[in-house]
């Protein structure tokens, strides 16, 4: 298939938004070291049940997100449930914790959270670009979008002051970036990549490291180095590309000059970070020209098809990775299928949509070929550790005859290394 056709299928990827010590776990057992249990959930986007009365309003807002918010309720109540049940020593929350911004939005979580927190686990969160500075936050009432309440940055640090503002060792003056201590040997970088300050009708989806942000977390990261303490990062907007092009087609989902902020972090010793946004499973690797590596595992949104959530070990260097997805509810109990028949709807739509206003034209009888292509990868996408089935081969294959092409489906690689969704990832010095 010729290059500009495969670009311009990772053009139209809804987004609903050489493998390096990283292999499959057989089991949990690295050897003497203490484990630290972390999980990790991000883009719950929790919506206060009082603010999501039923009518039209509701019902319109769910059919263009393809959100059913009672759903979303239940599939958090799942993850709470079973993190309760597991009771991890650290939960990381990597944004967008509310559904844009409400204040009683904040609360309603922060009400969710508690339990877990008071049950032994300590709660680590950073703003997504939908929590803070909101100007058009609302309720649905019947018939009726309201304005609503929504929170500034200075109180996300107070009202979540039990979730990491409080016991920050350090703080950024510019963000709202911290520092934590896990224990003696681990600290978490929470770097806020949101430009929440530059809002002023709606929440602006890019992301970027200020300056002076970056320079703090330089400082951390030589100041850990020399005290040898391994440092987990962790932030809403990707560091690192997740697929081809993503930086030249889906820029928004990562962080501005995302490669040199990636080399800078890397080349002082930062090995990991804990990312959301793009709503997909993904893992990757990435490495500076100084050849330093940095790992950034983006999580699954709760929002959304897969319904996905992360349960790991970290022992010494060794950090085993385990992916979790919610597939029923008691409310449901074909979840699974119907959220993916939704996004897939979703998908679809927004793919006519784009080869319908594109700038490349397309011939008739190649429209919906392209379209059911696009709506797969992304289901892939999303849940991770993407393969090419054979249904998908055939659709390529015929993509590329109708165009005049020969497919090479072999070559085809959209799932950068290591694994998605179990995988022990090598994080510490070399």
């Amino acid at each position: 298939m010729s290059r500009r056709w495969l670009i311009l299928l990772l053009l139209l990827r809804f987004v609903s938004c050489d493998v390096f010590a990283a292999q499959v776990p057989s089991d949990n057992n690295f050897g003497g070291d203490a484990i630290l249990k972390i999980a990790v959930l991000t883009d719950v986007h929790y919506l206060s049940p009082e603010l999501a009365e039923k009518g039209k309003a509701l019902s319109v807002f769910e059919e263009s997100t393809g959100r059913i918010t009672c759903e979303l309720h239940e599939v958090l109540h799942e993850v709470l449930s079973d993190l309760g049940k597991e009771v991890p020593q650290i939960l990381l929350v990597t944004g967008d914790l509310t559904n844009h911004g409400e204040r009683q939005s904040h609360l309603g979580f922060i009400e969710l959270l508690t339990p877990l927190q008071k049950a032994g686990t300590r709660i680590f969160v950073i703003p997504g670009n939908h929590d803070v500075n909101i100007p058009d936050a609302v309720a649905y009432k019947g018939d009726v979008r309201k304005n609503e309440e929504g929170i500034s940055p200075d109180e996300f640090a107070r009202l979540y002051g039990a979730f990491g503002y409080d016991e920050a060792t350090r703080r950024d003056s510019t963000s709202l970036s911290y520092l934590a201590e896990i224990d003696e040997k681990t600290w978490l970088l929470a770097i806020d990549s949101n430009q929440h300050q530059e809002y002023r009708i709606s929440s602006l989806s890019a992301g970027r490291i200020r300056p002076e942000t970056l320079e703090w977390a330089l400082h951390i990261l030589r100041d850990a180095k020399e005290r040898g303490v391994t440092v987990l990062g962790m932030m809403h907007h990707g560091l690192v590309e997740h697929m081809p092009y993503q930086e030249a087609f889906f820029s928004d989902y990562l962080v501005d000059n995302w490669k040199i902020q990636a080399e800078r972090l890397a080349d002082a010793g930062l090995r990991i970070v804990f990312t959301g946004h793009f709503h997909a499973n993904d893992i990757t690797l990435f490495t500076s020209p100084a050849g330093n590596k940095i790992y950034d595992v983006e999580t699954a949104s709760l929002a959304q098809y897969p319904f996905g959530y992360r349960i790991m070990q970290l022992q010494g260097k060794e950090l085993s990775v385990d992916t979790r997805f919610i597939t029923s509810i008691p409310g449901n109990p074909t979840l699974e299928s119907e959220s993916a028949r939704r996004l897939a709807v979703l998908t679809r739509r927004v793919a006519k949509h784009r080869l319908d206003t594109g700038a490349l034209p397309i011939p008739e009888g190649v429209r919906e070929n392209l379209v059911e292509m696009i709506v797969q990868l992304n289901l892939m996408h999303v849940r991770g550790d993407e393969m090419l089935n054979p249904g998908l081969q055939e659709l390529i294959a015929s993509f590329a005859d109708m165009m005049g092409t020969e497919a090479e489906t072999d070559s085809f690689v959209f799932d950068f290394p290591p694994a998605d969704n179990k995988v022990v990832l090598t994080i510490g010095e070399d």
